[in-house]
């Protein structure tokens, strides 16, 4: 070895530089990373023969038994859904009876379990009915409950209960005629989990203080001492600290009423029927702020007029959106579409996808700062020619 070899250091690396800049890039591109890794997890989010996208989802119309079991295991954060109930009356949206109703809606359950991610959730919406010519209650829903816990090996996370004040009264032969029943303005609804821990956090649902609630947080020691209640609780003096909100009940009550959204007002100009059982978007919201973050992937099996899409939309979730009547689900396009389209380019939109062509919608994302945030007010489409 020379002598000028000899007097040749070589520098180590700094490993504690590398590591933080490797820190510092996840960090800063951490929102992007999810995405891809999103994206590559579900094969669904890349076939080119859904009906319409956006840039967070994709609209697929066929039978849900079928599309279900082409979806990568263990790649979806929520299943946010309201089947057609088991109502007496048959509906246009395709209804089953209630003695068969368990078992077919089983079939869905069985096929979602292995979609779902270790920690996500089914949630399903599911209306009261009566039984057949009495004033009795139907336990249909309960008897889905049973099923998928005992037999599907699902768990209750939770039971909510959705209170609708604006629904009219019904079943009229109790209600209206004989006036021996108060109206049903309730529905069930299940949260299911694949684990005993699913993926939750209440701290994105919390609702404002009451008012009472506001002034013991501005002045606890007049309204609030800290002591042991009858009930066994030792509520503490934390009890007056201010959280940004309280812990929302599990009934939630949320009128549906919305003739004046988007959809409606845009089936309207061009003189579409509108899907006659939606639920309200902030249905869904509640249950994809409580159960998903940003970036992860939600799908509605029976999506009817997207709402669950239109709501993933707003909060920046990847979305699936499976329909089996076309016609609805041409017409669900109105709900990323703006609100000043001319009636010309919306029966352009709505004839394409109801032909089974597909449109593409783009949404401005920023992947770098936030992960999927739709920017208010900046949804683009392209021409149909």
């Amino acid at each position: 070895m020379s002598k000028s070899d000899k007097n040749t250091s070589i520098t180590p690396p700094n490993i504690f530089g590398v590591c933080l800049l490797y820190f510092s890039l996840y960090r800063k591109y951490s929102d992007y990373f999810i995405y891809i890794c999103k994206i590559n997890l579900n094969s669904m989010l890349d076939r080119e023969d859904y009906i319409y996208k956006t840039n967070l989802g994709k609209a697929f119309c066929g039978d849900s038994l079928e599309l279900i079991p082409q979806l990568e295991d263990n790649s979806i954060d929520l299943v946010m859904t309201s089947p057609p109930f088991a109502l007496l009356r048959k509906k246009e949206y395709g209804n089953k009876e209630q003695n068969e109703y368990v078992e077919w809606l089983a079939k869905f359950g069985e096929l979602i379990y292995s979609k779902l991610t270790e920690n996500g959730s089914l949630v399903i919406d599911l209306g009261g009915a009566y039984r057949k010519g009495t004033p009795v209650r139907s336990l249909y829903n309960f008897k889905v409950l049973i099923h998928f816990c005992d037999i599907l090996g699902y768990h209750l996370a939770e039971e909510f209960y959705w209170f609708n004040p604006s629904k009219l009264p019904s079943p009229i032969e109790w209600v209206n005629k004989r006036k021996i029943r108060t109206k049903d303005s309730v529905n069930t609804v299940w949260w299911f989990s694949k684990s005993t821990f699913p993926k939750a956090d209440v701290k994105n649902v919390l609702v404002p203080y009451s008012d009472r609630m506001k002034r013991l947080i501005k002045n606890p020691d007049k309204y609030y001492k800290a002591k042991k209640r009858p009930s066994g609780h030792d509520i503490g003096n934390s009890f007056g600290n201010d959280n940004s909100g309280a812990i929302p009940s599990n009934p939630l009550q949320i009128s549906n009423s919305e003739s004046n959204f988007k959809y409606m007002s845009l089936a309207k100009k061009i003189g579409i029927k509108t899907h006659p059982a939606r639920f309200p978007i902030k249905l869904p919201e509640f249950f994809i702020n409580f159960l998903t973050d940003e970036g992860d992937i939600v799908l509605d099996i029976f999506a009817g007029s997207n709402t669950t899409g239109e709501a993933c939309e707003n909060l920046g979730r990847r979305w699936l959106a499976f329909e089996n009547d076309i016609s609805y689900l041409s017409a669900s396009i109105f709900r990323f579409l703006p609100k000043e389209i001319s009636k010309e380019k919306l029966e352009k939109y709505y004839h394409t996808v109801l032909n089974n062509e597909q449109i593409e919608i783009e949404t401005e994302i920023n992947l770098f700062s936030q992960a999927f945030k739709v920017e208010e007010g900046k949804q683009e489409y392209k021409e149909v020619n």
